[in-house]
């Protein structure tokens, strides 16, 4: 694989700047996979689009290849005057961590890990509610009564989604059995299709006949692997219904979309504020998703089902398990 030393990447990063930068150009640095990963870098742009089309604003982007550049790229928009500065992706949490003090001017962002600096607002979600409602959906839909996941890395926020499928699964069905993988113990793990894919493969093998992927760009190769073999998918981060229509039952949003959004917005009204900010369900930082390309798949009892299991959340009537901070997934 082609790297770029120290150098090279100082120039290609300024190139990619525009010596004509205004100074209160807000930016995002996209996590490894690229802004187009059809995930969770792909909602995080959406969130871009959104303000760009309402604002007419300019923001600087800039796509990691490695992780190892987090801290150069989050440095360079800081010592340019680019603000806020959204980090996409808990591996960018040390690099802010670092910056984040040097530049106590300047306003960050980041999506998907806590960062405690006085200048940084961050951006978490309850991946398990979401979760939960994807689990319910794949045991109604299940006619094996075997269902799959395919995690990215073996971190506690996939984790947390396993457990939420878990729970919503066996809501439906409690003997319903749910396999599962993780694709690998390093970020790389949410960048290899091809592994994702041979991962679905064993568990449709096996008699899945729902998988869904909580894998990023990894999760790809899982929802091929299931449309291939005529099971179902479900699919995470972004609306990825539309990938292989009539083969995807769903797609379980993490809304990467609104913290991105939510960030330069309140920047650019001069509202924005440090802290943490936790988005489930009621929040609208979690959601399903119904539309053309899986209305056929999806029952009136399995909407009512799962709108039901919104209202639950939401109201609290509805408890599910946080494996981070309740402790192991009891499923």
């Amino acid at each position: 694989m082609f790297r770029l030393n120290s150098t090279v990447f100082s120039a290609v990063f300024a190139a990619v700047l525009s010596a004509t930068a205004a100074w209160a150009d807000p930016a995002i640095v996209y996590s490894v996979g690229g802004k187009f990963d059809g995930s969770f870098n792909e909602s995080a742009y959406s969130g871009v689009k959104r303000f760009q089309n309402e604002t007419g604003e300019v923001v600087r982007e800039f796509e990691l290849e490695r992780d190892a550049q987090s801290l150069q790229a989050l440095r360079n928009f800081a010592s340019r005057g680019n603000t806020p500065v959204v980090a996409i992706g808990f591996n960018q949490a040390n690099a802010l961590n670092q910056v984040a003090p040097d530049f106590p001017e300047t306003d960050f962002a980041i999506v998907d890990m806590v960062v405690d600096q006085p200048n940084v607002r961050s951006y978490v979600f309850k991946e398990h509610e979401g979760a939960y409602i994807g689990g319910l959906l794949a045991a109604m839909a299940s006619e094996s009564g075997t269902i799959g996941f395919v995690g990215g890395m073996d971190i506690p926020i996939i984790h947390r989604f396993l457990c939420g499928y878990k729970q919503g699964a066996l809501a439906v069905n409690p003997e319903i059995q749910v396999f599962f993988n993780m694709t690998g113990d390093t970020p790389a793990a949410f960048a290899n299709p091809v592994r994702g894919g041979e991962l679905a493969r064993g568990q449709i093998r096996r008699g899945a006949d729902v998988v869904i992927q909580a894998a990023g760009g990894t999760g790809l190769g899982v929802l091929q692997a299931a449309a291939d073999a005529n099971v179902l998918g479900i699919g995470t981060d972004s609306n990825q219904n539309g990938l292989h229509p009539g083969k995807v039952l769903t797609s379980i949003r993490k809304r990467v979309d609104n913290a991105v959004y939510d960030s330069f917005q309140s920047a650019q009204e001069g509202k924005f504020q440090p802290g943490i900010q936790v988005l489930g369900v009621a929040e609208g930082g979690m959601d399903w998703v119904l539309d053309d390309n899986n209305k056929d798949l999806i029952t009136d009892e399995m909407k009512a089902a799962a709108d039901a299991a919104v209202s639950g959340i939401s109201d609290g009537t509805i408890k599910v398990h946080d494996v981070v901070t309740e402790g192991a997934c009891p499923f």
